[in-house]
């Protein structure tokens, strides 16, 4: 759709302002709104300015000036403003040159696309990630000098099976069991169902929806896969939708990957393949179907795992649903079929076109479009440079016994660790200048300032339960 269609559809709709939505480094949409009157076509051209100095991790306030560039292919209908608002998913420039920001996260996406094309690879990569969710009732967190608390509280709660409420109805989940019995025990169907539906208006295919293994309310809907930029910007508007759907609910929702002690984590595996002029690349008659071109992908992938965490797995929260032994895949293996593998290449059956791989460590903070571009780079890394998986490994990796765990590569333990990596493994990164340097030494600056030091810095509640009587 070009810029005039997307202003007509803009006024077919019945549009009374326009919101402009880009997403910041660690992968938040900010927005600003306008007119409908201001909705011209040099709007597409010139774009709009705004403080790039108010943004996390971009421009220092002597630099401040920045441009946001509507694409006009990403116009939808907002479905949650009271004034009928239509909406667009922008590129950010630099004034000086119109040159893109090499800060922005959708424009690293873009390059990286640009590189695989350039390489002869191949032309397309598909990205299908399922995003996992908790919708609760109420959560609440404070951090002072003297106190540091959170709760998060759920009436499928197990923890509230003996809770006063009047009438307490029963029908709780208990831990590890949301897998995934129907209603009562189910509350939260019909948000769900409606969430599907404002999936579907915004022209988001849905595959299915349901209750998600951990109690107190966790969830997964599935939609469909895209092109890489487009799926990024599929995953900016899912979490935008269950977010805004939950808050009419009365609820809110969350994509952190640990919130429930004692239960299972919320993670975004992704599911990736090559095509190249409507052929796809990863169908061939190596392990699981599989071609060469695929094998080396996983290779990549694998091998540059640990640094590829500190984007795909980019919190300091990332980790507590990293824990070996427990339900996220933390074992660098692949294997056909078997979720206990970090890469499991799906039963997909005798179609080509259904061939590819799933990556199961990444979790939902991560920032897709970085952190489909960085995945895209080590596939081709491995690609290029026909890095073989070794052999697959096609056993229940969590009930291994110790001797022979201690021989499988581990993904890292902590965020600290998985910066580390990225610093001394991020060359595969910089090709075609879809990473650069200042980009990833701001990405690490920026984590340990941030979050890691603040977070070494502060007593969490469990220490006084280990340590005050000591």
């Amino acid at each position: 759709m070009n810029a005039q269609e997307a202003i007509d559809y803009a006024h077919k709709y019945g549009a009374k302002m326009v919101d402009l939505k880009f997403t910041d480094l660690l992968g938040t949409w900010q927005h600003l709104t306008i007119p409908i009157s201001q909705l011209k076509p040099d709007v597409f051209t010139e774009g709009l300015g705004f403080d790039g100095s108010s943004i996390r991790g971009w421009r220092n306030i002597n630099e401040s000036d920045m441009i946001i560039m509507p694409d006009s292919k990403t116009v939808k209908m907002d479905p949650f403003t009271e004034i009928p608002t239509v909406s667009f998913i922008c590129d950010v420039t630099l004034p000086e040159s119109g040159a893109p920001y090499d800060r922005d996260p959708r424009q690293i996406a873009k390059k990286a696309l640009a590189y695989l094309n350039s390489t002869g690879i191949a032309d397309t990569a598909f990205f299908g990630p399922e995003a996992e969710f908790f919708i609760f009732d109420d959560i609440r967190y404070q951090q002072d000098s003297n106190l540091g608390f959170y709760q998060v509280d759920s009436m499928e709660g197990q923890w509230n099976s003996g809770r006063d409420e009047g009438s307490n109805l029963g029908y709780k989940p208990r831990h590890k069991e949301g897998y995934f019995p129907a209603m009562p025990t189910d509350t939260l169907h019909d948000i769900r169902t409606e969430i599907c539906l404002r999936l579907e208006d915004a022209g988001i295919p849905v595959e299915r929806h349901h209750h998600e293994v951990a109690s107190a309310g966790q969830g997964e809907i599935n939609f469909k896969f895209n092109e890489i930029i487009e799926s990024a910007d599929d995953v900016q508007w899912f979490k935008y939708i269950v977010k805004n759907t939950a808050r009419r609910h009365g609820k809110t929702a969350t994509f952190m990957p640990k919130p429930i002690f004692e239960d299972n984590g919320s993670g975004m595996h992704v599911h990736m393949s090559l095509w190249k002029d409507g052929k796809p690349l990863f169908s061939g008659n190596q392990y699981a179907g599989l071609s060469e071109t695929a094998l080396h992908f996983i290779g990549g992938i694998l091998k540059h795992a640990p640094a590829l965490c500190a984007f795909t797995n980019p919190t300091t929260n990332s980790y507590k649903r990293l824990v070996p032994g427990f339900e996220a895949p933390v074992k660098l293996a692949y294997s056909f079929k078997n979720r206990s593998a970090a890469i499991r290449i799906p039963n997909s059956g005798d179609n080509p076109k259904a061939k590819r791989i799933e990556f199961r460590t990444p979790d939902a903070t991560a920032n897709p479009y970085i952190a489909f571009a960085a995945l895209l780079m080590a596939g081709i890394d491995g690609v290029q440079n026909k890095i073989h998986p070794g052999e697959p490994l096609d056993k229940n990796i969590y009930g291994l016994p110790p001797e022979e765990a201690a021989k499988v590569p581990s993904v890292p333990s902590s965020l600290n660790s998985a910066l580390v990596n990225l610093e001394r493994d991020g060359d595969f990164l910089l090709k075609g200048e879809v990473f650069n340097s200042d980009f990833i030494k701001n990405w690490v600056d920026y984590k340990l300032e941030r979050e890691i030091l603040p977070m070494q810095q502060r007593p969490v509640p469990y220490e006084f339960f280990l340590y005050y009587d000591m």
